[in-house]
C-alpha cells in the first residue's frame, strides 16, 4: 500500500471512508489508470480524478456486501 495514497486520503478527509483492501485496491486503480506506480501515478492525477477512484472502489465493496446479504 501506498504512503503517498494514504497521505493524500488523509489530507482530503477520505481516509476513513476506506479500508487496507480499499487502498490496495486504490493503488492497482492509479497504476492501471496511469501506467506508472502508484507512488509516482497518484501525483499525476487531479484531486477529482483521484477522488472519482475513491467513491468508484467504495461503491463496489458497498455492493458486494449488498450481494452477499442478498443472496443468504
Amino acid at each position: 500500500m501506498s504512503i503517498r495514497v494514504k497521505f493524500r486520503l488523509q489530507r482530503l478527509g477520505l481516509l476513513e471512508l476506506t479500508n487496507h483492501e480499499d487502498r490496495v485496491e486504490i493503488d492497482r486503480e492509479i497504476e492501471r489508470i496511469t501506467g506508472l506506480s502508484c507512488d509516482e501515478g497518484v501525483n499525476m492525477l487531479t484531486d477529482e480524478q483521484f477522488k472519482k477512484i475513491i467513491y468508484d472502489i467504495i461503491k463496489r465493496r458497498k455492493k458486494k456486501g449488498i450481494d452477499i446479504i442478498s443472496y443468504a
